[in-house]
């Protein structure tokens, strides 16, 4: 059951350093909201937020409010490794278990929770690799390890992974930087199905993907070198792209930036 995002007046610290300053945002079930912005702008920081990530840094922590329907995800008593289940997360590199098969990188997280029933877990592992347009390629091979698929389709895995404990929420953080053309591309279409599904919000460098795949474009940007990041604007992706309120956001997207 995809949920809606609620972020109001965040403010992300890494130790003293305030690196994320007064954020404010709402991203809609089952859409597709990308994160644009120069580097060090906090795009990713924002990001990890949203599902207690940046919490694994030391001295980091945040003030504000992030809710999934309602809930507020720090609030007291709520536990991270739930709220990391309901919004999952694929990073910008690929990381399969190198030393897991296929079959067992999709269903790690189910074996967390504690599933141990063989025909579940192979029926899970079947359903996320058809969602992750994956199956076709590996259903002969699921034996074999995860770190013997090509870089696009180890993505893939990740995503598969991701979606097994079938989150309401799925982060992810440049998901197509070290992938070619076509791999890009099968992580686009990708992105495109699991909407259907989830609530999906993305960072990306690649202001032709954020215009490809989603429904609503964050800018973010420095004031400064050395001062916090901060929102610009956000709006649908039509008209960031086409008639943005801010000229920042206009001069990053016409490359007149800096």
């Amino acid at each position: 059951m995809a949920k809606r995002i609620e972020v109001e007046d965040l403010n992300i610290y890494y130790g003293d350093f305030h690196a994320v300053e007064s954020v404010s945002l709402t991203v809609q079930p089952r859409t597709v909201t990308a994160f644009i912005g120069p580097s060090g702008c906090g795009k990713s920081t924002v990001l990890r937020t949203l599902n207690r990530m940046h919490e694994v840094i030391p001295g980091a922590h945040c003030n504000g409010s992030v809710q999934l329907d309602g809930v507020d995800l720090y609030g007291k008593g709520v536990d991270p490794v739930a709220v990391r289940r309901n919004v999952g997360m694929v990073f910008q590199r690929a990381n399969p278990f190198p030393a897991m098969s296929i079959r067992d990188n999709v269903v790690a997280g189910l074996r967390l929770n504690g599933v141990k029933n063989r025909k579940t877990l192979d029926q899970v592992c079947e359903r996320s690799l058809r969602a992750a347009n994956l199956w076709e390629e590996v259903k002969d091979r699921l034996e074999r390890s995860g770190a013997s698929l090509s870089g696009g389709q180890q993505q893939r895995l990740c995503i598969a992974r991701a979606i097994a404990v079938q989150p309401e929420v799925l982060l992810m953080d440049e998901p197509c930087s070290a992938l070619d053309p076509i791999s890009t591309l099968a992580i686009e279409d990708l992105i495109n199905d699991l909407k259907e599904q989830f609530t999906v919000v993305i960072v990306t460098h690649n202001m032709q993907q954020a215009a490809r795949v989603s429904d609503q474009t964050a800018f973010f940007n420095l004031k400064a070198q050395g001062e916090p990041g901060h929102l610009v604007e956000i709006d649908s992706t039509e008209q960031i792209f086409s008639n943005p309120s801010e000229k920042a956001t206009e001069d990053y997207i016409s490359g007149r930036f800096g």
